[in-house]
């Protein structure tokens, strides 16, 4: 039963995401997405270029990872594995996706254990860096405090994730850690974090440097995703971005849809309603900055086609 529930869950998320966006989609007026001055390919094009420095700066944040748990990995290898990963995640119709690719390849060289530490850690940073942003975009702009549900729906999910961090941090440093015999399944996830953070917690420099960089990401992206808002004409301001941005980013996740679809473009309709943005132009940004994402995920195309250390990688379609 477990078993016929797992493969039916990849195609319950292909139809909810057709489903969110033909929702939406009857909401738009594509005439009110047309560019008000001039220069909105120019603009996405920096969005994009953007985009892909700011996936340099998470491959650079998941080498420190790495290199805090003891296993130093070149970066030259790190953003083979990442842009292949990325377009495994855009591209490919496969119940593998992008991090189990990384995993896979990248445990050749450190080992299983490792391999899924560094990735569920490279993630897991992510999770506290955009709380923080979207509190000090909330402190830099107290006025965004006064929309109403929307600023309540961000405050909210900033705290619970806040919250929730703590929650797995604590578990993590009362339980002993696993050996790297991870075991399989979510098993692997929950052993992985707890020997990771275990690992962590004795090298405060290699967290800090890993925090850092991910900060850097994270703000990157922001930048990105205002290019794009500015190629709309929306006119909105880097406060609201950072406030905005990394809420979004922390609702898209939720494994319901293929790729965020309907959940990204949902909750910027819901959050910028307040600030004079419509519906339309608020499905169109996010829209938008999913293309620009997987237009960078394009650069993985050479990377996946070698596969691991030059040898092709087999991916499953069912």
């Amino acid at each position: 039963m477990l078993d016929k529930l797992k493969s039916l869950w990849p195609k319950f998320r292909y139809v909810l995401s057709l489903l969110l966006l033909a929702w939406l989609f009857q909401r738009v007026h594509w005439t009110e997405i047309v560019p008000k001055k001039p220069g909105m390919f120019n603009l996405l094009v920096l969005a994009v270029i953007i985009g892909v420095a700011a996936v340099l700066l998470s491959i650079l944040r998941w080498q420190r990872v790495l290199v805090a748990l003891g296993k130093p990995t070149r970066l030259s290898v790190l953003a083979r594995y990442y842009f292949a990963a990325m377009f495994v995640s855009n591209f490919v119709p496969s119940t593998v996706g992008g991090d189990l690719v990384r995993v896979t390849w990248l445990r050749r060289r450190s080992g299983l254990g490792d391999a899924v530490a560094s990735v569920v850690l490279e993630r897991l940073t992510g999770w506290i860096v955009l709380p923080f942003i979207t509190l000090g975009g909330l402190l830099a702009n107290p006025q965004l405090l006064r929309l109403g549900s929307s600023s309540r729906l961000v405050v909210a999910t900033a705290m619970v994730t806040l919250l929730a961090l703590v929650v797995v941090v604590g578990l993590a440093t009362i339980l002993e850690p696993k050996s790297l015999e991870i075991r399989g399944g979510i098993f692997a996830v929950v052993d992985a974090t707890r020997y990771g953070i275990k690992r962590l917690t004795t090298n405060p420099k290699g967290v800090i440097e890993v925090l850092s960089v991910s900060f850097a990401y994270q703000l990157t992206m922001v930048i990105s995703a205002l290019a794009v808002a500015d190629a709309l004409g929306l006119g909105l301001p880097l406060t609201a971005m950072l406030v905005f941005v990394p809420a979004v980013a922390i609702l898209q996740v939720v494994p319901l849809t293929i790729g965020g679809l309907g959940l990204r473009e949902g909750a910027f309709v819901l959050f910028l309603h307040p600030l004079g943005v419509s519906t339309s132009q608020a499905v169109a940004l996010g829209l938008l900055i999913y293309i620009v994402n997987v237009a960078v995920s394009l650069i993985g195309v050479p990377a996946f086609a070698m596969g691991a250390d030059g040898q092709s990688v087999s991916v499953s379609s069912e």
